[in-house]
């Protein structure tokens, strides 16, 4: 943005304005702050505003409609989409905004638009409670909510948007709007999946649930015994009580983790998580069939909710390309087609080639958001994770083919935070060809302009 004229005033006196930094291009720690998880992404915001409170934000939002900017709001970063920033755009940048506050006889907590899943589940940890998270430690609480929110513990308490009671919102305008049920129920019922198209969370309330114990069980098998894993995984979970859940996950062996043997390392292994929202002895039962799979590595343990959510995180500054297919069941051949497809997964990088299930409290939960995945009981995400721009071809094919490989099976819905930009008839399927209507009429009332356009956009009516 030209710092001279009408936007080089206006700049000066945001600088004057924000409690927090104002950085344009050039200004030290301007590259720095444009950085996000995913190393692919490399935009150039006009301003990043980096909020210390709603007042910020409002600030914030009125100088970018003052100078015609669009609006990215930035909370954890995490998104393979990099929607948290975008070219020539103001940067509404929340991550000082990570503050989460527990009602423990309430049952709920009041949760920071920039906070990240490690500060809200340590905050609920000592309360013996927690909500559905994602699965690691780093994505950003907003985000992750407001576009459906789906992880570890989707199962047994529902999907993170399912347990969202209520948001505080900047809208395009610069007002400041608490909504709930009962307070502007259609933009309630629209953040609920619609993601970040209606404006800045500045703070989220989330139910929480009693969660006093935790279990895991973490085996490696080589890579010829996946179908059999997955297999006999797949009947564990069918068969099995809400609290289990998990993944099976084929990865590179990692060469410098103790829990992997060495001849592991740098290799394709299948690795199974049975998580259990319960104790170890539990587990241990419903862990049986899969113990009785010759494996290589094996971990079976109680574990602290928040300690599980760090366990698979993945290192920033990668180059990064997801996708996902939500399936209608997970026969047989296509246990085989998911198997076979793991051979070409780029090895060793920090990829994973993932099947997790659904059902439970995700299946029985609201019908009425738009969620359209809800009810697909099995999905498969290929997460593609890499360093060398020369590998960029090679992985996203890899996932474009697991894509391609599965859909037979797919109910064509998708679960939008897994996905980069896959074109509007992806935006369609993760929000629900019936919903589309609707949310554009909530999106023409709140955000006329699309001012909040760097997103999974929904377009105003």
């Amino acid at each position: 943005m030209a710092a001279s004229g009408k936007a080089g005033t206006a700049l000066a006196e945001l600088r004057e304005d924000l409690s927090g930094d104002v950085l344009a291009p050039g200004d030290p720690g301007y590259d720095e702050a444009r950085r996000v998880f995913n190393a692919m992404v490399d935009r150039r915001p006009a301003v990043i505003a980096q909020c210390e409170d709603e007042a910020d934000v409002v600030t914030a939002v009125r100088f970018a409609r003052e100078l015609d900017l669009p609006v990215a709001v930035r909370g954890g970063g995490h998104g393979v989409a990099g929607t948290a920033l975008g070219d020539g755009a103001l940067v509404v940048d929340l991550r000082r905004m990570r503050e989460v506050s527990v009602r423990p006889a309430a049952r709920a907590a009041r949760v920071g638009g920039g906070a990240t899943m490690a500060g809200l589940d340590r905050a609920c940890e000592p309360y013996g409670l927690a909500t559905t998270g994602g699965r690691v430690s780093t994505t950003g609480v907003g985000g992750f909510v407001l576009g459906g929110g789906t992880g570890w513990l989707d199962r047994r308490f529902g999907l993170a948007v399912d347990n969202l009671l209520g948001v505080e919102l900047v809208t395009a305008d610069g007002e400041c709007l608490t909504v709930t049920a009962g307070d502007h129920p259609e933009l309630f019922w629209a953040l609920h999946g619609g993601g970040g198209n209606f404006g800045v969370a500045t703070s989220l309330t989330l139910r929480l649930h009693e969660l006093p114990a935790m279990s895991v069980a973490f085996l490696l098998y080589l890579p010829e015994y996946g179908p059999e894993v997955v297999r006999t995984y797949r009947d564990v979970i069918e068969a099995g009580p809400v609290e289990a859940g998990g993944a099976v996950i084929y990865l590179t062996g990692p060469a410098d983790d103790a829990f992997v043997p060495g001849h592991l390392a740098g290799r394709l292994v299948c690795g199974m998580l049975l998580t259990y929202a319960g104790p170890e002895e539990r587990l241990r039962k419903l862990a049986r069939p899969l113990l009785a799979v010759p494996h290589e590595a094996e971990m079976v343990t109680a574990i602290g909710y928040a300690d599980l959510q760090c366990m698979l995180d993945d290192p920033p500054g990668m180059r990064n390309y997801w996708s996902a297919e939500y399936l209608a069941r997970a026969p047989d051949a296509f246990v085989d087609v998911f198997c076979g497809r793991a051979g070409s997964m780029p090895v060793p990088t920090g990829s994973q080639h993932i099947l997790f299930p659904q059902g439970g409290a995700i299946a029985s939960g609201p019908s009425d958001y738009p969620v359209p995945y809800r009810d697909a009981p099995w999905a498969v995400h290929p997460f593609a994770v890499w360093a060398d721009p020369a590998d960029d071809e090679r992985a996203r094919q890899w996932v474009r083919d697991v894509r391609a490989d599965v859909r037979p099976w797919s109910t064509g819905a998708v679960y939008l935070n897994f996905v980069g930009d896959e074109g509007r008839d992806r935006v369609v399927a993760g929000l629900g060809t019936e919903n589309m209507r609707r949310l554009a009429e909530v999106k023409r009332k709140y955000d006329p302009d699309n001012v909040f356009r760097f997103n999974h956009n929904i377009r105003p009516l």
